[in-house]
């Protein structure tokens, strides 16, 4: 990282993307942490235990192409295990980007600590939602993705859950090789504002 500076976002328009990833019952509720120069901030306290906050890119693989694009936006809401044990992961992964750290440095620090246990694996519960239509995840997609829900759990094959046996099936897992963990993500009907997702006929 040459610059934090092109990651950086103005803090009212941060904090209302950060919230537009849950459902108003979630988000409202939440505490809302911003970027800042030196790492992750509290920028609203919050009353219900989940956390919401904008995602940059060094949340991406190693290898991936925009593993540096300061364009990625990725508004999150991650309930109260998923903060004790997945936000830890994330908050670290920004701490090595913002001190220097290369994408490699950055993967092996996460191996390192986890394998230590000086870093978490998910625990029960361990929920996110990703609703925002405001979402930039990757560059080979024109707009967000489709709103979901994820979920962090111990490593399976996703083949196990039916990820990757065809096209009817509603989910779609992966393993975090690094992380230690799988996750499945399940598209649901409507964005945060309640307007219908391309699940529903809607577009981007």
């Amino acid at each position: 990282m040459a610059s934090i500076d092109p990651y950086l976002m103005e803090r009212d328009t941060e904090i209302a993307m950060a919230r537009s990833a849950g459902p108003n019952s979630v988000s409202s509720g939440a505490k809302v942490l911003v970027l800042g120069r030196h790492g992750y901030e509290t920028a609203v306290e919050g009353k219900n235990g989940f956390v919401c906050l904008v995602g940059r890119s060094w949340d991406l693989p190693k290898n991936n192409r925009a593993f540096w694009d300061p364009k990625i936006h990725g508004p999150i809401c991650l309930s109260a295990p998923a903060v004790r044990s997945f936000l830890p992961i994330y908050l670290k992964k920004t701490e090595l980007a913002i001190t220097g750290g290369s994408n490699t440095q950055i993967e092996a620090a996460i191996i390192d600590g986890i394998a230590k246990g000086e870093l978490p694996t998910p625990e029960p519960g361990s929920v996110s939602y990703m609703l925002s239509k405001q979402g930039y995840l990757n560059a080979g997609v024109k707009g967000p993705w489709l709103p979901h829900v994820m979920f962090f759990v111990p490593e399976i094959d996703p083949k196990a859950l039916g990820s990757d046996l065809g096209d009817d099936v509603p989910l779609d897992a992966h393993e975090e090789k690094i992380g230690r963990y799988t996750t499945i993500d399940v598209p649901v009907s409507n964005w945060s504002d309640g307007t219908p997702s391309p699940l529903n006929g809607g577009s981007h």
